[in-house]
């Protein structure tokens, strides 16, 4: 096939761009470069399938120049993570927003196939205390007030995966989201891409680990090889198509015990010190306690389970920063 890869240059995009090559796919990439890196790329460049096309995915010339005549495109081009839509929130929400509008519409020009990279923060707050159970594709949202920046990340994706689907309802574009649970390994960024990466990064070179909060709100962790090979059955089973789907583990850890787990498998001696969320986010920010996902679905579709357990994952992660 030919495929176009936004976003390919980044953390999980040149994993998956690495992947459609290694199967004999012509591959194209959109990127910005302004936090992907060509060095993610650079075993392709002399590879005639593959070709990088430095652009923004909001120039809707530039993307419907690089959708033409392509068969599948795996839009993960985005300003990723709560960090970074905190610190720029017009230019985040509207690459997320903007950007994914275009990529939609250039694609149901081309007629192409779409798989969304989205999130499990569209899942939001989270439910009442009291009331818990894992992430099912079909929960309801509680997303907080539009005051609070905290939440313009979540409702960037949550719009993407609505346009996504408006358009597969009333222009019968073959789309399907993809909802990430926290990935991690070889690349991440940790600016981006959340707490594992940071603390893998930062225990390698021997710094603090700063766990936010009291450490005992938990997630699943998802390893990159994971969330790639989900994501390519995504642009193949027909069964996908108009669906999102969770992508992730079904294991839970605290972020304490993440902390701890890191240090013991790098054998790092970093010291793990606490702060509020205040001191780094600013005031009233809101954090979910508990996020897991419902793995089901992509088990009954996409014939999808994690393979990778967290400390071999966290030990490979921790072999390539030692290495760069």
């Amino acid at each position: 096939m030919k495929v176009l890869v936004t976003g390919g240059a980044g953390f999980i995009g040149s994993h998956l761009v690495d992947a459609l090559l290694t199967q004999g796919h012509d591959v194209r990439v959109l990127d910005n470069l302004s936090t992907g890196k060509r060095e993610n790329l650079a075993d392709h460049t002399a590879n005639p399938h593959f070709s990088l096309h430095v652009g923004t995915v909001t120039n809707e010339d530039a993307v419907r120049e690089v959708i033409r005549g392509c068969d599948t495109v795996f839009h993960l081009a985005a300003a990723i993570g709560v960090r970074y839509v905190i610190d720029d929130p017009l230019g985040g929400m509207l690459t997320n927003v903007r950007g994914t509008e275009v990529v939609l519409a250039a694609a149901a020009v081309a007629g192409a196939r779409v798989v969304l990279a989205s999130s499990s923060e569209v899942y939001g707050k989270g439910r009442p205390q009291g009331d818990w159970q894992p992430f099912a594709e079909d929960s309801d949202a509680v997303i907080g007030p539009s005051s609070v920046p905290r939440w313009w990340y979540s409702l960037s994706k949550s719009l993407d995966e609505h346009l996504a689907f408006a358009y597969y309802r009333q222009r019968g574009l073959a789309a399907t989201a993809v909802r990430y649970f926290n990935i991690y390994g070889p690349r991440c960024d940790p600016g981006g891409y959340g707490v594992l990466a940071r603390f893998v990064s930062r225990a390698v070179a021997g710094l603090p680990l700063t766990i936010y909060g009291d450490g005992l709100q938990s997630r699943s962790f998802t390893y990159v090889d994971d969330a790639v090979r989900a994501t390519l059955l995504a642009g193949e089973r027909p069964e996908a198509v108009g669906q999102a789907i969770n992508v992730g583990s079904g294991r839970e850890i605290g972020i304490l015990d993440v902390a701890r787990l890191v240090k013991a498998l790098t054998g790092s001696d970093s010291v793990l010190e606490h702060q509020t969320y205040e001191e780094v986010f600013g005031p009233r920010f809101e954090d979910t306690r508990r996020r897991v996902p419902d793995v089901r679905r992509a088990k009954q579709v996409l014939g999808f389970e994690a393979r990778t357990p967290l400390e071999q994952g966290i030990s490979q992660t921790a072999a390539w920063w030692s290495a760069h």
